[in-house]
């Protein structure tokens, strides 16, 4: 299986666990520029075909959440 193939069968995951609207507090971020805080709360606004999982944080930010680097939880 080559790389897109993989990513693409990931992203329907995501898409199926985290539809629009399901709530998510982040545990940690492995972003070094502008990463969100921990314990932040915030919506799924959609999954992307590359499987990130683009949110509407409660602080304002739109930052996605990267499953295979970032640690969170539904709520």
């Amino acid at each position: 299986m080559n790389e897109w193939t993989r990513l693409e069968r990931m992203a329907k995951v995501y898409k199926e666990m985290y539809p629009k609207g399901t709530r998510i507090e982040l545990i940690s971020m492995d972003d070094p520029f502008a990463p969100v805080e921990p314990g932040t709360q915030g919506t799924v606004d959609f999954v992307d075909d590359m499987g990130q999982i683009h949110m509407k944080w409660d602080n304002g930010r739109t930052l996605a959440l990267i499953p295979s680097e970032d640690v969170f939880k539904k709520i």
